[in-house]
């Protein structure tokens, strides 16, 4: 099967996700800065969760650039991935809304974590149907950033009910070192 439209659909997915997550950012009632202060915690939410989307939109277009063809068990595991993302709207709002307190906090975590093993699975599931020789296998490698990213994220979501804003600076630090994009594939690919 052709690969063009899972990477359509889930351009589309994720699209819609960002737009979601803008859409829960309400205008405050006053024309001051003093009305913005308490959507604060909603707008850092916000750009959180945005750039976390982005990342994943970075590198599933990536990975999808050194995909061949797709089968039935390639759409599950996209579709797996997406459903975790499709979450992220929901988290988002209630961590902004409930100002980074601990369960919403720690079920953000949750998704990230669960997005980045649907990733991993993926990427698991892509290299067994195009072969251990194939250049995306050559390209992901070891992969040492995604499992230091789950890591992370199981790390933090449990440091999260003991003290919330470390679980939120490990999260950030998981998002710092994905800023700059997964070259890996780009590299074999265009090599």
């Amino acid at each position: 099967m052709s690969k063009g439209r899972v990477e359509a659909f889930s351009d589309g997915v994720l699209a819609v996700i960002i737009t979601i997550m803008v859409l829960e950012m309400k205008a405050p009632h006053g024309s001051g800065g003093e009305a913005l202060r308490p959507l604060l915690p909603v707008f850092l939410s916000y750009v959180l969760s945005f750039v976390m989307v982005g990342i994943y939109w970075n590198n599933h277009h990536h990975l999808w650039h050194a995909v061949k063809h797709v089968n039935g068990a390639i759409l599950w595991a996209n579709l797996h991935l997406l459903f975790w993302l499709s979450l992220v709207p929901f988290v988002t709002a209630w961590m902004g809304e409930n100002h980074f307190e601990q369960q919403p906090v720690a079920l953000w975590g949750v998704v990230m974590l669960m997005s980045g093993v649907a990733y991993y699975i993926l990427t698991v599931v892509l290299i067994r149907h195009h072969g251990p020789e194939s250049a995306l296998r050559a390209a992901v490698g070891s992969d040492v950033k995604g499992v230091m990213s789950v890591v992370i994220y199981a790390v933090a979501i449990m440091v999260s009910f003991a003290n919330r804003w470390v679980a939120l600076a490990l999260y950030v630090a998981v998002a710092l070192m994905w800023l700059v994009p997964d070259r890996r594939i780009e590299r074999r690919t265009n090599a």
